[in-house]
């Protein structure tokens, strides 16, 4: 388990981590969410002791990174897929790694079959590809068999057969019981992948629960068809409902629930042939939630001027 306690990261002024509190239980696969800026990679590295807390705590099943004997048998880790020496092999790079932690020369072929590298495993790393850096990263974090597992970004560069193995790869080790904590800017793939999202911004923490449970919440859109669009639309209208008509007719009407659309359709005697409540995207929830905490942000471009 990863437990985050009251963390605080400051540089300078700046404060990347603000008295951040949360859990990333095992058996289950936990995103983590967050608009650029929001601290997500900091919170990372600090887990990993490659970062120093100003306040609070990150540990690992109850201690600190730096205070584990095996720290590739405990943890393993994926945080940026070129940061490997690309002079050296991709074989003799987990060889280094295995070695550092006592772990068998025959578990380094185990992971670069597992990660489908072999073919490419005598070739120096600095003429790969993303993707297969990507799995080369992979193939390092499994090296020590272990029970946690963090990955930033694990899918940049993969293709979609590789987006697909790695979305099972996931599944099965949180079925092992393992401990798999992902950050990830695709809210599509962590909308499948994911059993528990944490999302932060400016460093705060801002909500935790399952993708079923952000998005049942969230106000959603619903589809309407009915026999008099013209008046239904008006109705709705004066009811300062958002409405969106299609080519046929058909609405997407936004800021009313379907029993409030289906009650002004009843009151102006209005046949309705479909009333359809559409569940909010994960994505639509995100941007919903991290509106007040995207530090990039970007304004309409206007004409060139002579």
């Amino acid at each position: 388990m990863i437990k985050i306690d009251h963390l605080t990261k400051r540089y300078g002024d700046t404060v990347a981590i603000d008295d951040l509190n949360f859990e990333v239980r095992p058996g289950v696969v936990t995103g983590f969410l967050g608009p650029n800026g929001s601290g997500k990679s900091t919170t990372m590295r600090i887990i990993l002791g490659l970062d120093h807390a100003t306040k609070g705590r990150a540990t690992v099943n109850g201690q600190d990174y730096a205070d584990l004997k095996a720290p590739l048998r405990e943890v393993g880790a994926l945080l940026d897929a070129k940061a490997v020496h690309p002079g050296r092999t991709a074989r003799n790079h987990l060889r280094a790694l295995a070695a550092s932690n006592q772990i068998a020369k025959s578990r380094v072929d185990e992971v670069l079959d597992f990660a489908g590298i072999t073919t490419v495993a005598d070739k120096r790393v600095g003429g790969f590809s993303l993707g297969m850096s990507q799995r080369l990263g992979i193939a390092g974090a499994l090296l020590g068999d272990p029970g946690i597992l963090l990955f930033d970004e694990p899918v940049n560069g993969l293709d979609p057969e590789g987006i697909r193995w790695i979305r099972e790869f996931f599944r099965s080790l949180a079925n092992e019981g393992r401990t798999v904590f992902v950050s990830s800017h695709l809210m599509s793939e962590m909308a499948v992948s994911a059993d528990q999202i944490i999302v932060i911004g400016r460093g705060r923490f801002i909500t935790q629960g399952s993708v079923d449970a952000l998005t049942k919440t969230a106000q959603g859109s619903v589809l309407v068809r009915s026999s008099d669009p013209t008046k239904l639309r008006d109705a709705l209208v004066a009811r300062r409902a958002e409405v969106d008509e299609s080519s046929d007719g058909n609405f997407t009407v936004n800021g009313l629930t379907s029993d409030e659309v289906g009650e002004i359709a009843f009151a102006a005697e209005i046949t309705l042939y479909e009333l359809t409540p559409q569940r909010a995207s994960l994505e639509e929830v995100f941007m919903d939630l991290t509106a007040d905490s995207v530090e990039y942000g970007h304004k309409p471009l206007g004409p060139v001027h002579e």
